[in-house]
């Protein structure tokens, strides 16, 4: 007799554990249910009228997804930009910077023709003078609108301007070089390459070009002449250009009017007047621009009232109120006019001198 599952007629037979045993070692699992060609309509699918019972499944896709596709396109993407902007971005370093040239300079004294003026106030010189409109210190150079160039951006044609005004400043307007012998403010804006030729300029000055102090910076005679007035007059430009593609040149042309008198003498000495035209020329590579420091290629200074007799290569030793030089130059020159003086010693035109 059969047990309570088996049919009426018993097992078939060559089938000991019946039909159930054949398919007992197929299993289907949740994959191979997805995987299937072909899907069951669900009961009320199936009420529509001509419904078939089944329905054929969309083929699964194989190979990427949309994630794993997107993901590819991005990194293709950010890889093509990489290589277009190191093939074409405009301002790659340089492999190697060019060494510093050495500093030219020159430095004409301009002799006075009569007796230099002077007064008990500064503040009349300066309005009786050509500097009557010109600003105080640093405002009289004013950074002109930066542009950038094919291999420089804004902001290093503004880094070079900046650092050029400030060498100009340090070493033309601040009170403790011009007459206390500081040299540091200037120095520390020095190109690495230049300071061998600055620091010998200092410890064993010379007339041949290359190592005159007041080269570098104006500076007087402080046993001879001290500030007035430390509201020091000035007008000057600068003028920004590319070189080549590793080289920004700045060019500053200012001109620096000094209020003097003696050393220790007190309110009650008379004061005058000393004009200083500067013409520096500056070059910055791409360390320069990063170390805000700056190579000075070429200083051409016209200074006066300055005798011709006296050595203006350590100091200027400025003429004061009521002193006539020794001995003039050959032509007047105007350390306001925008022309170059060509003598190595120049006669100050009396325009330049205040009238008083």
């Amino acid at each position: 007799m059969g047990g309570p599952g088996d049919p009426p007629e018993g097992t078939p037979e060559g089938a000991p554990g019946g039909g159930e045993d054949e398919y007992r070692s197929v299993v289907f699992d949740e994959s191979f249910v997805r995987a299937a060609r072909l899907q069951e309509f669900s009961a009320q699918e199936r009420m529509a009228d001509h419904a078939p019972a089944v329905r054929r499944r969309p083929a699964l896709r194989r190979g990427l997804s949309r994630q794993a596709l997107i993901l590819v396109m991005l990194i293709a993407i950010a890889f093509g930009t990489a290589i277009y902007m190191g093939v074409r971005h405009p301002y790659t370093t340089p492999t190697a910077q060019q060494p510093a040239e050495p500093l030219r300079m020159t430095v004409i004294p301009l002799s006075p023709q009569d007796k230099v003026p002077g007064a008990a106030d500064a503040e009349y010189l300066f309005a009786h003078s050509p500097a009557a409109q010109f600003d105080v210190g640093g405002d009289g150079i004013p950074l002109p609108a930066a542009r950038r160039t094919v291999h420089f951006s804004d902001s290093q044609v503004v880094a070079a301007l900046s650092t050029a005004k400030d060498y100009i400043v340090e070493s033309s307007l601040y009170p403790a070089v011009l007459t206390g012998g500081q040299i540091r403010p200037a120095r520390v804006l020095v190109d690495p390459d230049q300071l061998d030729q600055f620091d010998q300029s200092f410890e064993h000055p010379a007339a041949d070009g290359r190592h005159e102090p007041t080269g570098w910076l104006v500076r007087f005679d402080p046993a001879r002449a001290e500030l007035a007035d430390r509201k020091i007059r000035v007008q000057g430009t600068l003028q920004a250009t590319e070189v080549d593609s590793s080289t920004l040149e700045v060019t500053a042309d200012g001109t620096f009017v000094y209020a003097l008198r003696p050393t220790g003498s007190g309110d009650k000495a008379q004061a005058s007047l000393f004009t200083v035209r500067r013409e520096l020329q500056f070059r910055f590579d791409r360390d320069d621009l990063r170390m805000d420091q700056a190579q000075i290629v070429t200083s051409y200074v016209q200074a006066g009232p300055l005798s011709c007799a006296e050595d203006s290569v350590t100091y200027l030793r400025p003429l004061l109120a009521g002193q006539t030089a020794k001995a003039g130059g050959p032509a007047g020159t105007d350390p306001f006019a925008t022309g170059s003086a060509t003598a190595l010693c120049g006669s100050l035109a009396a325009g330049a001198q205040p009238k008083v």
